[in-house]
């Protein structure tokens, strides 16, 4: 399978935004480590150093793969030639005098440390809030590979259908469709930015399976297999009446997608029918009032007026200690990025936004029902990434 490289005119371009973002901070120069964020602004994601000034030309210092960065980068580079040489480069250039940005929301803090010495400088500052403005807005080459992830997810909720049986386990369903969606080219992994936070590609929850609260912030992670690893998929096995969530995330080029469907066998139980109802009212209502131009706290707050009137506060999103006060998170290269829809954030949609939305309740002892939905921002509407039915599936 080949995959279309990023240009280098949309690097460039993204590297001068980027520049500009800087000056209007005052942030001198930029040194970035983390491996997602070279590849944004480089094409290759390497073991490496980029150093952004506010102006002029970045230094790229690449310490391994020097072959596959040749490959893959429209870029000339530097081989690595070591930390405090590098700090000797910027100091002759002139590029250490100032506020100094780093991605201090993940970097490590003996990296940190050593780079306030190696520079002689104590003002640094976080140029990740940066980054993700950028990356909240996507263009036309990187949508067309969240919506290639999208065909895997289309195609992995048709095979659904014909792969739930009573009697079968989680696990099995989700490696099962875990294998049909990689043989389209789905690469295997979802990045989830953040301090202890993980994701797996495909969690199947049933039952009581989907109510167990677990530490990352996400309303259902499934009960995992063991202590260590505390989400996913079980060894629980399907039921009839009970309804069975897929929540299945594609990764297609680097560029994830991340949705949800609702299947049960044979009929649901009444006890869910209520909260799936208002799930889909949530949803048609959300479809009705996004666009560019539309708050992201009015399409929460308008989500939540539905809730409170189905009288399933309680549930939404979570119960007790497992609530979670967004409906929505951006995706992209990672799977939370921005926007995130919730009360508190005051974000206006703008075309080339992409998120995910996710209505869910969770009820204790009992299980849960949600749908979540991909979409694009356009000037009139939310386009959805995938094309298969969002309804509950009866088999």
């Amino acid at each position: 399978m080949i995959f279309e490289k990023v240009s280098k005119e949309e690097l460039l371009k993204r590297i001068e935004s980027f520049q500009l973002k800087m000056q209007e901070k005052g942030i001198v120069t930029s040194l970035i480590f983390q491996n997602v964020d070279i590849y944004y602004f480089t094409g290759t994601m390497q073991k490496s150093l980029l150093v952004i000034p506010e102006k002029g030309n970045f230094l790229f210092f690449v310490q391994k793969s020097i072959e596959r960065a040749k490959i893959e980068t429209p870029f000339e580079f530097e081989i690595h030639p070591g930390e405090q040489e590098i700090a000797n480069i910027l100091k002759k250039k002139g590029l250490t005098k100032g506020k100094i940005g780093m991605e201090l929301d993940i970097l490590p803090a003996s990296t940190f440390t050593n780079w306030q010495k190696l520079l002689d400088n104590t003002d640094f500052v976080n140029i990740y809030p940066i980054i993700r403005e950028l990356r909240m807005i996507k263009s036309g080459y990187e949508i067309e590979q969240i919506k290639k992830a999208g065909t895997i997810v289309d195609h992995v909720f048709k095979k659904a259908k014909d792969i739930i049986k009573e009697g079968i386990t989680e696990l099995e369903l989700s490696a099962t469709l875990e294998y049909e969606g990689r043989k389209l080219g789905h690469s295997g992994i979802l990045r989830m930015r953040g301090f202890n936070q993980e994701m797996d590609n495909i969690t199947v929850t049933h039952g009581t399976s989907g109510t167990i609260t677990s530490y990352a912030d996400a309303p259902i992670l499934g009960a995992g297999l063991c202590p260590a690893v505390p989400h996913g998929s079980s060894l629980k096995k399907i039921e009839k009446y009970l309804p069975i969530l897929i929540d299945y995330g594609a990764c297609y080029n680097g560029y994830v997608t991340d949705e949800t469907r609702p299947f049960v066998i044979e009929k649901l139980d009444d006890f869910f029918k209520k909260p799936y109802e208002t799930t889909l009212q949530i949803i048609y209502k959300t479809l009705e009032i996004g666009r560019e131009g539309t708050n992201a706290k009015d399409i929460f707050n308008s989500a939540n007026e539905i809730v409170k009137k189905a009288h399933l506060e309680d549930f939404f999103m979570g119960y007790g200690e497992g609530k979670v006060f967004f409906i929505g998170h951006g995706i992209g290269l990672e799977i939370n990025e921005f926007p995130v829809i919730t009360p508190k954030h005051d974000i206006t949609l703008k075309e080339g936004m992409v998120f995910a939305f996710e209505p869910k309740f969770i009820f204790p002892q009992k299980g849960v029902i949600g749908i979540e939905l991909d979409f694009i921002v356009r000037k009139d509407k939310l386009e959805r990434v995938t094309t298969t039915p969002f309804e509950l599936q009866i088999l």
